[in-house]
């Protein structure tokens, strides 16, 4: 989506009405990251250039080229021409999370519109970003990994069954290894089938337990303890919550609603689920800072600085420097993966293929001195 503020194109009324008419059809879909990033930057560019918010939703919808960011945009606009406030007109369109319209909110109340909308753009600016260094990083290993896949189920189906017909024509004793190799080749059907069947199972049942209390609980607790990928996804996530907080703090919303706005954005269980702890002890009385500290989730050098920042009354400079601390952090970390993956992939695939060459070779060298003798 793009804008010339020097082009204003009218729209007609047939064309609201059209639109208006495919609107709740429409909003089944959902309007991507991307699209919410070039929404929110080209809505303050144009609300800082002097234009009304009705006038830069037009301008807007009639730049659009997504037919469903477009109606969404129409829709928003006609509900604020009725006297709807901006917040409720956005979060009807069910496209928008809470941090997004109750941040939108604060900023009408404050009359920091402009400001809140480049906040909401950096946020997803940074999500993206964040989404395309890990997919970029995770792209190689996970190809080689279906490559070992495939090459395994041709040497256990093709290669391997041609030794053991030569072998079965001598009859000698196997090595213990080959032996395992041969049965693993004959079971390979069922093995791979099996291997699929749990993938299936897996996918499954967490699409349909994705939104269990007990079930996310276990599944971030797994994710946590995995070396170094636990790590980086703790910082990703610690990073979404210092961005969250610092944007409302920033909006002057007090503690307890910022906590529950982050809560609700964040998406991830460990930190909700401490939030709602934090929020019952800074009720209580307790500090910021006083109430992080009880839950492990959140890292101890994150808790000293917010403890710092309380004392000298700087909480939303430090949250936004503790989102580039950390953005650095997941940037530095996610470029390490790729370069520590990389080679072990390489050398797990030459063991694993090294052992089921060396234990189809190994019975060829004895059956050739057979022959000799």
């Amino acid at each position: 989506m793009s804008f010339d503020l020097k082009t204003l194109k009218k729209k007609s009324a047939s064309n609201t009405k059209k639109a208006s008419g495919a609107f709740s059809f429409s909003l089944r879909k959902k309007i991507s990251d991307k699209q919410k990033e070039n929404f929110y930057r080209e809505l303050g560019l144009l609300l800082k250039s002097g234009v009304d918010f009705k006038k830069a939703l037009e301008i807007l919808s009639n730049q659009s080229t997504h037919k469903n960011e477009k109606e969404i945009i129409i829709s928003v606009k006609t509900k604020v021409s009725q006297g709807r406030s901006i917040y409720e007109s956005i979060k009807e369109t069910n496209q928008f999370s809470p941090y997004e319209y109750y941040s939108i909110q604060i900023g009408e109340e404050t009359r920091k519109l402009e400001e809140i909308l480049h906040e909401l753009q950096k946020y997803f600016n940074r999500k993206i970003q964040m989404q395309r260094q890990i997919v970029s990083v995770l792209t190689y290993p996970v190809i080689v990994l279906i490559v070992t896949f495939l090459v395994l189920y041709f040497m256990l189906n093709k290669v391997v069954p041609m030794f053991s017909s030569v072998f079965k024509q001598f009859g000698n004793e196997l090595p213990k290894s080959t032996q395992i190799i041969i049965n693993l080749s004959n079971n390979s059907g069922k093995i791979f089938s099996g291997i699929l069947l749990v993938i299936i199972i897996s996918l499954i049942a967490h699409y349909s337990f994705k939104k269990n209390i007990q079930y996310r609980a276990f599944i971030t607790g797994l994710i946590l303890r995995l070396p170094y990928f636990g790590s980086l996804i703790q910082k990703i996530y610690l990073s979404r919550f210092c961005q969250a907080m610092s944007l409302l703090i920033t909006s002057r919303t007090t503690l307890i609603n910022s906590l529950s706005l982050t809560s609700k954005m964040i998406g991830f269980y460990p930190i909700e689920n401490a939030i709602e702890t934090i929020k019952k002890d800074i009720t209580k009385g307790a500090s910021l800072s006083e109430s992080l500290q009880k839950h492990p989730v959140f890292e101890a050098k994150m808790v000293s600085m917010i403890e710092v920042s309380e004392q000298v009354n700087q909480l939303d400079t430090m949250f936004e420097k503790l989102t580039e601390q950390y953005n650095e952090e997941v940037n530095y970390q996610t470029k390490m993966i790729g370069v520590i993956l990389e080679p072990m992939l390489i050398i797990i695939i030459g063991i694993i293929v090294g052992i089921i060459m060396v234990s189809m070779y190994a019975p060829m060298f004895d059956l050739s001195k057979i022959i000799k003798n």
